[in-house]
C-alpha cells in the first residue's frame, strides 16, 4: 500500500506531437529487467491543415502521442504497465462556436509489438483524453457549448460514468492512498435512458473506484419546474466537491478518519442572482450514505441502477 502523503510513483511517459512521434522501448525499469525482450518501435504521423473557402477559415489538426503508465489499483499486485496511444483529430471553423473532434485511445502491455491488436481501443467524439491520478481515463466531450466528460477504467477500458462537472478525486484513507472518484450527470432532454427524461429528475451522482462504479444516486425534485431549472445548461451551473470534517482525536494505534461528504451546489446563471442551493451526501463505509443526506425540502436522493 502507498502512504497518502507520499507522491505517487509516476510511470515515465514518452510523448511526441508534431510531424513524427516515435516510441522505442528497449528495457523495462519496473523492478525486473527482462534480458531478452525484443526492442519495440512505433511511428505515428501528425498533420496540420488550414483552408479558406467561401469566407470560412478551417483548421484541421491530427496528432498522435504515446505514453507509458502503470495503473494505480490499490490492493492489486503485478498490474502490468501499459503503452497508450492517443490519436486526436479536430476540425474547427475560426470564429465559430464548437468544433468537430474524435479521440481514439489504444492500450498494449509494455513490451508488446504495437502491430498486434490492443487490449482495448476506445473511440469517442471528444476534444481530448488524459490519464487522471494514474487510475482512470478521462475524455473531454465538450465539443460544443456544454462541457462534459466520460470516465473509463484505465486497465481494461471499461466505461464507468459520464459527468457534467469535472470529475472529483479524493482518498478515503489518510494512511493509505485509496482513490475514489465522483461525478454528476445532468441528463439532456434527449437522454438515451428515457427514465432520465422524467420531469422530476435533476441528475445522477456517481461514486466509483478506478475499477468499478460503487454507487449511483438519482436526484429528483418534487416540483418539475425547479427540477428543470436545476438541470438547465443555460440558466444554471453545478459544482461538485468533497468536504472533509475535522480529524477526530487518535485512540490507540488506530488512525482516525475525518467525516467526508460530497457537496453539490446549484446556482443560477448571470444575470439572475446565484441563489445557491446545496445538497450534501455523506460517505460512509466506502459508500454513499443516502439515509443521512442533507437535502433541501424539495430534493430527494435514492439508489439508482443503470
Amino acid at each position: 500500500m502507498r502512504a497518502a502523503s507520499a507522491d505517487r510513483c509516476r510511470a515515465a511517459g514518452l510523448c511526441a506531437a508534431g510531424a513524427l512521434a516515435v516510441l522505442v522501448c528497449d528495457s523495462i525499469a519496473s523492478g525486473q529487467t527482462p534480458a531478452s525482450s525484443p526492442a519495440v518501435a512505433a511511428q505515428s504521423i501528425s498533420n496540420f491543415s488550414y483552408d479558406t473557402k467561401d469566407g470560412q477559415q478551417t483548421v484541421t489538426i491530427t496528432n498522435a502521442t504515446f505514453q507509458t503508465v502503470e495503473p494505480y489499483l490499490p490492493g492489486r499486485k503485478d498490474v502490468p504497465r501499459l503503452v497508450l496511444r492517443t490519436a486526436t483529430r479536430s476540425t474547427e471553423v475560426v470564429d465559430e462556436i464548437g468544433m468537430q473532434g474524435s479521440v481514439t485511445v489504444e492500450a498494449w502491455p509494455l513490451g508488446t509489438d504495437l502491430g498486434q491488436k490492443p487490449i482495448y481501443g476506445i473511440t469517442l467524439e471528444a476534444a481530448g483524453a488524459k490519464v487522471m491520478k494514474q487510475s482512470i481515463l478521462v475524455f473531454d466531450r465538450g465539443l460544443e457549448e456544454v462541457q462534459w466528460w466520460s470516465v473509463y477504467d484505465l486497465e481494461k477500458g471499461q466505461h464507468l460514468f459520464n459527468t457534467y462537472v469535472p470529475p472529483v478525486e479524493f482518498s478515503i484513507s489518510r494512511e493509505f492512498d485509496t482513490p475514489r472518484f465522483a461525478g454528476l450527470e445532468t441528463p439532456p432532454d434527449d437522454a438515451t435512458d428515457k427514465r432520465l427524461t422524467e420531469p422530476h429528475v435533476v441528475g445522477v451522482l456517481t461514486y466509483a473506484s478506478a475499477e468499478r462504479v460503487i454507487r449511483e444516486a438519482l436526484l429528483t425534485c418534487d416540483e418539475p419546474q425547479r427540477a428543470e431549472s436545476f438541470r438547465s445548461f443555460a440558466d444554471a451551473t453545478r459544482e461538485l466537491a468533497v468536504v472533509e470534517g475535522p480529524v477526530p482525536a487518535a485512540k490507540g494505534k488506530t488512525q482516525p478518519e475525518p467525516s467526508r461528504m460530497l457537496k453539490i451546489t446549484f446556482s443560477q446563471s448571470y444575470p439572475s442572482p446565484p441563489n445557491p442551493v446545496t445538497a450534501s451526501i455523506p460517505i460512509a463505509k466506502d459508500d454513499l450514505d443516502l439515509a443521512n443526506a442533507k437535502l433541501p425540502p424539495c430534493l430527494h436522493a435514492m439508489v439508482w441502477k443503470r
